[in-house]
């Protein structure tokens, strides 16, 4: 099993306060070698943010800290991994 642990900054994206969390489509995609997953939190706290394979299987961990309330974005540089389906949560 293939389990890596990468700390990447998270970007504020600094447009409002969300009702409800949201977890948005990742930007490019298909993407090649890095994509970017934007996300909102209704509520300031604990958020995880990993990527798991089609197994089910995580293999990396992008977020995973206290984060203000607010729009957020992370970016997965999955170079080094192989080509296929992955997906996050």
């Amino acid at each position: 099993m293939y389990w890596t642990t990468i700390k990447l900054s998270v970007r504020d994206l600094g447009t409002g306060i969300p009702k409800q969390l949201e977890l948005e489509q990742n930007y490019p995609n298909p993407f090649n070698s890095s994509t970017r997953i934007a996300f909102a939190l209704p509520h300031a706290g604990f958020a995880t943010l990993k990527v798991l394979n089609v197994l089910g299987e995580e293999v990396a961990t992008l977020v995973a800290e206290a984060l203000a309330a607010g729009r957020d974005e992370a970016t997965w540089n999955a170079t080094g991994f192989p080509s296929g389906v992955y997906v996050y949560h």
